[in-house]
Protein backbone atom coordinates (compact mmCIF):
# COMPACT_ATOMS: atom_id res chain seq x y z
CA UNK A 1 0.00 0.00 0.00
CA UNK A 2 1.81 3.44 -0.40
CA UNK A 3 2.71 5.28 2.02
CA UNK A 4 1.28 9.19 2.67
CA UNK A 5 3.15 11.88 4.01
CA UNK A 6 2.74 14.82 5.74
CA UNK A 7 2.91 18.14 3.16
CA UNK A 8 6.32 19.81 4.84
CA UNK A 9 5.98 23.70 5.57
CA UNK A 10 6.96 25.98 2.92
CA UNK A 11 10.12 28.16 3.90
CA UNK A 12 7.27 31.13 3.74
CA UNK A 13 5.08 28.81 6.13
CA UNK A 14 8.33 28.14 8.28
CA UNK A 15 9.33 31.88 8.58
CA UNK A 16 6.28 33.36 10.10
CA UNK A 17 5.85 30.39 12.57
CA UNK A 18 9.73 30.76 14.07
CA UNK A 19 9.07 34.64 14.60
CA UNK A 20 6.67 34.29 16.54
CA UNK A 21 8.83 31.70 18.46
CA UNK A 22 11.27 33.91 18.38
CA UNK A 23 8.98 37.00 19.67
CA UNK A 24 7.96 34.73 22.60
CA UNK A 25 11.34 33.68 23.68
CA UNK A 26 12.19 37.57 23.82
CA UNK A 27 9.08 38.53 25.75
CA UNK A 28 10.21 36.27 28.21
CA UNK A 29 13.05 37.77 28.87
CA UNK A 30 12.18 41.15 29.11
CA UNK A 31 12.83 40.96 33.25
CA UNK A 32 16.04 40.75 35.00
CA UNK A 33 17.47 36.98 35.81
CA UNK A 34 16.95 37.52 39.26
CA UNK A 35 13.54 38.64 38.66
CA UNK A 36 13.00 36.00 35.78
CA UNK A 37 14.23 32.97 38.76
CA UNK A 38 11.94 34.61 41.21
CA UNK A 39 8.81 34.35 39.18
CA UNK A 40 9.43 30.72 37.91
CA UNK A 41 9.67 29.74 41.63
CA UNK A 42 6.19 31.81 42.68
CA UNK A 43 4.70 29.79 39.42
CA UNK A 44 5.99 26.91 40.65
CA UNK A 45 4.47 27.55 43.91
CA UNK A 46 0.93 28.69 42.80
CA UNK A 47 0.72 25.50 40.25
CA UNK A 48 1.38 23.40 43.43
CA UNK A 49 -1.36 25.16 45.13
CA UNK A 50 -3.61 25.02 42.11
CA UNK A 51 -2.93 20.98 41.40
CA UNK A 52 -3.79 20.36 45.49
CA UNK A 53 -6.61 21.95 45.37
CA UNK A 54 -7.77 20.74 41.84
CA UNK A 55 -8.24 24.04 40.06
CA UNK A 56 -6.92 25.50 36.78
CA UNK A 57 -4.19 27.81 37.06
CA UNK A 58 -4.26 29.09 33.63
CA UNK A 59 -6.04 31.04 33.09
CA UNK A 60 -6.93 30.94 36.57
CA UNK A 61 -10.32 32.19 38.46
CA UNK A 62 -9.81 35.10 40.52
CA UNK A 63 -11.15 33.47 43.51
CA UNK A 64 -8.49 30.86 42.75
CA UNK A 65 -5.89 33.73 42.83
CA UNK A 66 -7.48 35.08 46.24
CA UNK A 67 -7.98 31.99 47.73
CA UNK A 68 -4.34 31.55 46.77
CA UNK A 69 -3.22 35.29 47.94
CA UNK A 70 -4.88 34.05 51.10
CA UNK A 71 -3.33 30.72 51.86
CA UNK A 72 0.16 33.29 52.60
CA UNK A 73 -1.18 35.84 54.47
CA UNK A 74 0.41 34.44 57.96
CA UNK A 75 3.30 33.17 56.29
CA UNK A 76 4.58 35.75 53.89
CA UNK A 77 5.72 39.29 53.60
CA UNK A 78 3.85 41.95 52.08
CA UNK A 79 5.91 42.44 48.98
CA UNK A 80 6.08 39.13 48.41
CA UNK A 81 2.69 38.72 48.12
CA UNK A 82 3.00 41.16 45.91
CA UNK A 83 5.76 39.56 43.53
CA UNK A 84 3.46 36.09 43.52
CA UNK A 85 0.63 38.30 41.95
CA UNK A 86 3.19 39.79 39.39
CA UNK A 87 4.68 36.13 38.66
CA UNK A 88 0.97 35.05 38.26
CA UNK A 89 0.01 37.73 35.92
CA UNK A 90 3.12 37.59 33.41
CA UNK A 91 2.52 33.62 33.11
CA UNK A 92 -0.71 34.71 32.35
CA UNK A 93 -0.02 37.57 29.82
CA UNK A 94 2.22 35.51 28.27
CA UNK A 95 -0.15 32.70 27.64
CA UNK A 96 -2.30 35.23 25.97
CA UNK A 97 -5.00 35.16 28.75
CA UNK A 98 -6.66 38.14 30.37
CA UNK A 99 -5.07 39.27 33.35
CA UNK A 100 -7.00 41.26 35.79
CA UNK A 101 -5.46 41.75 38.99
CA UNK A 102 -7.99 44.83 40.00
CA UNK A 103 -10.69 42.14 40.11
CA UNK A 104 -12.90 42.87 42.85
CA UNK A 105 -12.51 39.74 44.50
CA UNK A 106 -8.43 39.64 44.38
CA UNK A 107 -8.63 43.89 45.70
CA UNK A 108 -10.98 43.03 48.59
CA UNK A 109 -8.84 39.98 49.71
CA UNK A 110 -5.65 41.91 49.93
CA UNK A 111 -7.35 44.69 51.14
CA UNK A 112 -8.25 41.98 54.10
CA UNK A 113 -5.59 40.62 54.70
CA UNK A 114 -3.82 44.07 55.25
CA UNK A 115 -6.11 44.80 57.74
CA UNK A 116 -5.73 41.62 59.80
CA UNK A 117 -2.34 41.45 59.18
CA UNK A 118 -0.92 44.63 59.06
CA UNK A 119 2.86 45.03 60.01
CA UNK A 120 5.82 47.42 59.08
CA UNK A 121 7.72 45.95 56.16
CA UNK A 122 11.21 44.84 57.41
CA UNK A 123 13.79 47.10 55.23
CA UNK A 124 17.75 46.77 54.56
CA UNK A 125 19.28 48.36 57.74
CA UNK A 126 21.82 51.25 55.30
CA UNK A 127 25.51 50.36 56.16
CA UNK A 128 27.50 53.66 56.46
CA UNK A 129 30.97 54.06 56.04
CA UNK A 130 32.22 53.66 59.59
CA UNK A 131 30.37 49.77 59.40
CA UNK A 132 32.35 49.39 55.81
CA UNK A 133 35.54 49.97 57.80
CA UNK A 134 34.68 47.14 60.00
CA UNK A 135 34.03 44.73 57.23
CA UNK A 136 36.87 45.48 55.46
CA UNK A 137 39.27 45.24 58.82
CA UNK A 138 38.19 41.48 58.50
CA UNK A 139 39.26 41.02 55.40
CA UNK A 140 43.08 39.33 55.67
CA UNK A 141 45.57 39.29 52.58
CA UNK A 142 44.30 35.38 51.63
CA UNK A 143 42.34 34.89 48.23
CA UNK A 144 39.16 35.07 50.03
CA UNK A 145 39.80 38.02 52.12
CA UNK A 146 41.08 40.25 48.92
CA UNK A 147 38.16 39.08 46.94
CA UNK A 148 35.73 40.24 50.00
CA UNK A 149 37.31 43.30 50.26
CA UNK A 150 37.13 44.02 46.92
CA UNK A 151 33.56 43.20 46.62
CA UNK A 152 32.33 45.24 49.52
CA UNK A 153 34.16 47.97 48.97
CA UNK A 154 33.18 48.49 45.08
CA UNK A 155 29.77 47.63 45.84
CA UNK A 156 28.66 49.85 47.88
CA UNK A 157 31.24 52.87 46.42
CA UNK A 158 29.31 51.67 42.43
CA UNK A 159 26.13 51.31 44.58
CA UNK A 160 25.51 48.66 42.78
CA UNK A 161 22.87 45.72 43.07
CA UNK A 162 23.87 41.81 43.79
CA UNK A 163 23.40 40.90 40.22
CA UNK A 164 25.16 44.04 38.60
CA UNK A 165 28.18 43.40 41.30
CA UNK A 166 28.70 39.28 39.89
CA UNK A 167 28.02 40.38 36.39
CA UNK A 168 31.07 42.16 36.47
CA UNK A 169 33.63 41.14 33.76
CA UNK A 170 37.13 42.23 33.33
CA UNK A 171 36.27 43.95 30.38
CA UNK A 172 34.57 46.09 32.18
CA UNK A 173 36.75 47.76 34.02
CA UNK A 174 39.33 50.44 32.80
CA UNK A 175 41.29 51.88 35.14
CA UNK A 176 42.54 55.31 35.56
CA UNK A 177 45.19 57.58 37.43
CA UNK A 178 42.19 59.16 39.68
CA UNK A 179 40.39 55.91 39.65
CA UNK A 180 38.30 53.44 37.80
CA UNK A 181 34.92 53.37 34.88
CA UNK A 182 32.83 50.59 35.31
CA UNK A 183 30.67 49.55 32.42
CA UNK A 184 27.23 47.62 33.41
CA UNK A 185 25.69 46.30 30.63
CA UNK A 186 22.55 45.52 31.47
CA UNK A 187 20.31 46.33 34.96
CA UNK A 188 17.07 46.11 36.94
CA UNK A 189 16.24 49.61 35.66
CA UNK A 190 17.79 49.01 32.33
CA UNK A 191 15.85 46.06 30.97
CA UNK A 192 16.68 47.18 26.92
CA UNK A 193 20.28 46.20 27.51
CA UNK A 194 21.34 49.93 26.76
CA UNK A 195 24.52 49.83 29.72
CA UNK A 196 25.30 52.65 31.60
CA UNK A 197 28.90 53.65 32.98
CA UNK A 198 29.89 54.68 36.26
CA UNK A 199 32.91 56.40 37.79
CA UNK A 200 34.76 55.06 41.23
CA UNK A 201 37.42 57.19 42.02
CA UNK A 202 40.17 56.53 44.51
CA UNK A 203 39.63 56.66 48.29
CA UNK A 204 41.44 59.13 50.34
CA UNK A 205 42.48 55.60 52.83
CA UNK A 206 44.62 52.84 51.36
CA UNK A 207 42.93 50.83 52.84
CA UNK A 208 39.23 51.13 52.32
CA UNK A 209 40.27 52.17 48.66
CA UNK A 210 37.60 50.67 46.21
CA UNK A 211 40.15 51.06 43.64
CA UNK A 212 43.34 49.56 45.13
CA UNK A 213 41.19 46.68 46.71
CA UNK A 214 39.55 45.85 43.30
CA UNK A 215 43.45 45.93 41.43
CA UNK A 216 44.86 43.45 44.79
CA UNK A 217 42.02 41.07 44.17
CA UNK A 218 43.13 41.14 40.34
CA UNK A 219 46.83 40.54 40.82
CA UNK A 220 46.21 37.64 43.28
CA UNK A 221 43.47 36.16 41.22
CA UNK A 222 45.34 36.38 38.19
CA UNK A 223 42.05 37.72 36.57
CA UNK A 224 42.65 38.81 32.80
CA UNK A 225 39.20 38.34 31.50
CA UNK A 226 36.07 37.16 32.22
CA UNK A 227 34.01 36.81 35.53
CA UNK A 228 35.79 39.26 38.08
CA UNK A 229 34.68 38.24 41.51
CA UNK A 230 34.58 34.21 41.58
CA UNK A 231 34.37 31.12 44.19
CA UNK A 232 37.26 31.16 46.26
CA UNK A 233 37.32 27.06 48.22
CA UNK A 234 38.50 26.52 51.67
CA UNK A 235 41.97 25.75 50.32
CA UNK A 236 42.17 29.18 48.71
CA UNK A 237 41.81 27.66 45.13
CA UNK A 238 40.11 30.18 42.70
CA UNK A 239 37.67 28.78 40.74
CA UNK A 240 37.15 29.71 37.07
CA UNK A 241 33.01 30.18 37.48
CA UNK A 242 30.82 33.43 38.63
CA UNK A 243 29.64 33.74 42.42
CA UNK A 244 26.18 33.55 42.55
CA UNK A 245 24.01 36.55 43.53
CA UNK A 246 23.15 34.78 46.96
CA UNK A 247 27.07 34.34 47.63
CA UNK A 248 27.00 37.98 48.24
CA UNK A 249 24.50 38.10 51.11
CA UNK A 250 26.43 35.09 52.76
CA UNK A 251 29.82 36.96 52.26
CA UNK A 252 28.36 40.05 53.87
CA UNK A 253 26.88 37.99 56.89
CA UNK A 254 29.88 36.53 57.38
CA UNK A 255 31.84 38.96 57.68
CA UNK A 256 29.24 41.38 59.79
CA UNK A 257 29.50 38.08 62.02
CA UNK A 258 33.81 38.41 62.47
CA UNK A 259 33.15 42.67 62.60
CA UNK A 260 30.52 42.05 65.09
CA UNK A 261 28.01 44.21 63.53
CA UNK A 262 24.34 44.19 64.29
CA UNK A 263 21.18 46.11 63.04
CA UNK A 264 18.74 47.47 64.69
CA UNK A 265 14.87 45.36 65.41
CA UNK A 266 12.83 45.20 62.95
CA UNK A 267 15.63 46.07 59.87
CA UNK A 268 17.51 43.28 57.76
CA UNK A 269 21.15 43.05 57.59
CA UNK A 270 21.49 42.57 53.35
CA UNK A 271 23.47 43.23 50.61
CA UNK A 272 21.15 45.87 49.60
CA UNK A 273 21.98 47.58 52.97
CA UNK A 274 25.34 48.77 50.52
CA UNK A 275 23.21 50.60 48.22
CA UNK A 276 20.84 52.57 50.54
CA UNK A 277 24.16 53.30 52.94
CA UNK A 278 25.86 54.33 49.52
CA UNK A 279 22.84 56.65 49.16
CA UNK A 280 22.44 57.69 52.66
CA UNK A 281 26.20 58.92 53.28
CA UNK A 282 26.70 60.52 49.76
CA UNK A 283 23.32 62.52 50.62
CA UNK A 284 24.39 63.48 54.43
CA UNK A 285 27.67 64.69 52.85
CA UNK A 286 25.92 67.39 50.54
CA UNK A 287 25.45 65.36 46.90
CA UNK A 288 22.77 66.44 44.85
CA UNK A 289 19.43 64.63 44.11
CA UNK A 290 20.89 64.06 40.28
CA UNK A 291 24.23 63.01 41.35
CA UNK A 292 23.15 60.11 43.58
CA UNK A 293 20.09 59.25 40.99
CA UNK A 294 22.80 59.08 37.51
CA UNK A 295 25.19 56.87 39.97
CA UNK A 296 22.51 54.86 41.56
CA UNK A 297 20.29 54.78 38.41
CA UNK A 298 17.35 55.00 40.48
CA UNK A 299 14.39 56.65 37.81
CA UNK A 300 12.42 57.34 40.56
CA UNK A 301 13.75 60.57 43.36
CA UNK A 302 10.92 59.23 46.00
CA UNK A 303 12.43 55.91 46.09
CA UNK A 304 16.00 57.51 46.63
CA UNK A 305 15.02 59.92 48.91
CA UNK A 306 13.01 56.81 51.04
CA UNK A 307 16.24 56.10 52.19
CA UNK A 308 17.47 59.75 53.19
CA UNK A 309 14.37 60.27 54.91
CA UNK A 310 14.61 56.97 57.09
CA UNK A 311 18.62 58.56 58.14
CA UNK A 312 16.91 61.84 59.26
CA UNK A 313 13.65 60.96 60.82
CA UNK A 314 15.16 62.27 64.41
CA UNK A 315 16.97 65.08 63.02
CA UNK A 316 14.31 66.04 61.00
CA UNK A 317 11.50 66.08 63.89
CA UNK A 318 9.58 68.76 64.03
CA UNK A 319 9.32 68.12 67.13
CA UNK A 320 12.56 69.41 68.39
CA UNK A 321 10.83 72.39 68.21
CA UNK A 322 9.04 71.99 71.10
CA UNK A 323 10.76 73.05 73.76
CA UNK A 324 10.63 69.83 75.58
Amino acid sequence: MPTTSLPCPTTDQAKPAAALAAASDFASQSHAAATRRAYRSDWADFLAFCRAAGWSPLPAAPQTVAAYLASLAATHARSTIERRIAAIGQAHKLAGHPWTPSHPTIRATLRGMARSHAGAVRRSAALTTAEIRKLVATCADDPAGLRDRALLLIAFAGALRRSELVGIDREHIVFHETGLRLTIPRSKTDPDGKGTELGIPKGSRPATCPVRALEAWLRGSDCAFGPVFRKVDLWGNIEHRRLNPDAVRQILLRRAALAGITVPAGERLSPHGLRAGFVTEAYMAGARDEQIMAHTRHTDVKTMRGYVRRARLVADSPAKLLGL
